[in-house]
């Protein structure tokens, strides 16, 4: 069984050291065969970075490296110089942009022993290029274009700056194009596309592209093919049959969609998998979602499930006000739910890891609490679920809302109750609908343990007794009238005094 490559993005060194590679080569032909300048965006860890490490070692003519795959006897095998850029390797932080690009262009000149000139990034850029096209017409590959703007969105004067850098730096490339053999752009987003590629608008964006949709993540039948042995030992350690593991893995991993048809696993999240042998958070775990919880809070979204965008909004992102759902897209927290109408697309949660991951990181933001504490507090009010004890569970319930700060409450005191209600209720792991349609309308929330269906609405400054005067004249309850489990109605005032439930009222349905 060959060794899981986790973290290894360089083609040769999996090649090299024997590692396991699910084979994308004829995708990499495909592009090279049938275009010149191409851009893509997936989120992290989504096998970016190798495949422009890949497109590096088709383009040295390294043939030795792919022998076995597809693209062995496929290609012409025909060398010439490759200029790869990798911001994520740049140190901008602490040496500044413009100081980096430099420095790496200078040591590719180094490197292909020709001498360079010029006084900025973008002077060197061009002259590398001239110099380079010498030996041949020039591959340019560069890696996470847009690391140097996402790192500072909390900085907005910085990432400015770094994005009018970027724009001067790549204005060069439309120029260039005589000395240009292939360029390919990859980027966790589109912030800024517009402005910074607004001179080079003959890339070909396949981001949303059913001919190259699986050339980043892993196919269900890629998964089958490549990791048969895993699933099979995975499945003698659990004790149950590989079609019953094949499905949990599905629930938990796979989900992502960039076309409304094929589904993919996050490579990062299925080696994981497979390496320690059971289910967890793998790739949301590699980075804290910070800036996005800030725009989510700050529009009070919290309602993340089938939201409905424009393929125009999807397309690109503005640094200075960015739409939530776009970020939440390109970011890779939703993806595309099916096919497209019109144009709009319908956005989701893609799997189980997600969900479950962002509605804590969504408790914790909207409760002000961090992840951590805002989970055993979930936990609670599930608890009292499952013992019927709705004077527990809104005691809990009332302990989540006691750290939103007291001005937030005052100003936002409906979406304070209801951003917090909604992403724990969405957590808990029952089978949870809020803003349910049911009867003639539309409950705040239904819950459904293996005793009972609990109908809830939830007023703030109007009496249980009105909630409750709704449910029923809507008839939320007409669908459990044959249940054997036992239907309840739950009425709800929160307070707008203080921070919790003023009072509560149940019936049976």
């Amino acid at each position: 069984m060959k060794k899981l490559p986790i973290g290894i993005q360089d083609f040769r060194i999996l090649r090299e050291g024997g590692y396991l590679y699910v084979d994308k080569t004829e995708l990499a032909h495909r592009l090279i065969d049938t275009g010149k300048y191409y851009f893509l965006s997936r989120p992290r860890r989504f096998g970016k970075s190798l495949l422009v490490s890949t497109l590096r070692e088709i383009f040295l003519g390294n043939k030795d490296l792919f022998k076995g795959l597809w693209i062995e006897e496929r290609h012409g095998w025909q060398p010439g110089p490759v200029v790869h850029i990798a911001f994520n390797n740049l140190d901008y932080r602490n040496l500044g942009l413009e100081s980096v690009i430099s420095e790496h262009l200078q040591k590719v000149a180094n490197a292909y022993e020709c001498n360079i000139q010029g006084r900025s990034s973008k002077q060197l850029f061009q002259s590398l290029l001239e110099e380079l096209s010498k030996q041949g017409q020039v591959a340019l590959l560069i890696d996470e274009y847009d690391k140097p703007i996402i790192d500072y969105l909390d900085d907005l004067p910085k990432a400015q700056e770094n994005r009018d850098i970027l724009k001067n730096f790549y204005s060069i490339i439309k120029e260039a194009d005589r000395y240009l053999r292939f360029v390919f752009i990859t980027g966790v987003s589109k912030f800024s596309k517009v402005s910074i590629f607004s001179d080079l608008n003959n890339l070909r964006d396949i981001t949303i592209s059913r001919q190259f949709n699986a050339i980043g993540g892993y196919t269900q039948a890629e998964l089958e093919m490549y990791f048969g042995e895993q699933v099979e030992e995975m499945a003698q350690e659990t004790g149950e049959p590989p079609e019953a593991l094949l499905a949990r893995i599905r629930e938990w991993y796979n989900g992502y969609n960039w076309t409304g048809k094929e589904r993919l696993y996050n490579p990062f999240s299925i080696l994981n998998l497979f390496e320690g042998r059971q289910f967890q958070n793998f790739w949301f775990a590699t980075g804290t979602p910070t800036f996005l919880m800030k725009v989510l809070r700050a529009g009070w979204h919290y309602q993340l499930e089938n939201l409905n965008a424009g393929s125009i909004l999807l397309d690109s992102l503005q640094i200075e006000n960015p739409d939530y759902r776009a970020l939440l897209f390109q970011t890779g927290y939703l993806t595309i739910l099916g096919q497209p109408a019109y144009n709009v697309y319908t956005l989701g949660y893609p799997n189980k890891e997600v969900k479950d991951s962002l509605l804590q990181y969504l408790v914790g933001t909207f409760a002000h609490r961090s992840e951590g504490d805002a989970a055993p507090a979930v936990l609670q009010l599930k608890e009292a679920l499952e013992k019927n004890d709705l004077k527990l569970f809104f005691k809990h319930l009332d302990s989540l809302y006691a750290s939103i700060p007291e001005r937030i409450f005052r100003e936002k005191t409906e979406a304070a109750y209801h951003s917090v209600l909604y992403t724990a209720l969405s957590l808990l792991g029952f089978h949870i609908r809020c803003e349910a349609a049911v009867g003639e309308g539309y409950a705040d929330a239904m819950i459904e343990t293996a005793t009972h269906v609990y109908i809830m609405e939830f007023k703030v400054g109007h009496s249980p007794q009105e909630a409750l005067k709704q449910v029923r004249e809507r008839r939320y309850a007409k669908a459990h009238q044959a249940e054997e489990r036992e239907v309840l109605l739950v009425g709800v005032r929160f307070s707008t005094e203080f921070k919790g439930v003023e009072e509560w009222e149940v019936e049976e349905g």
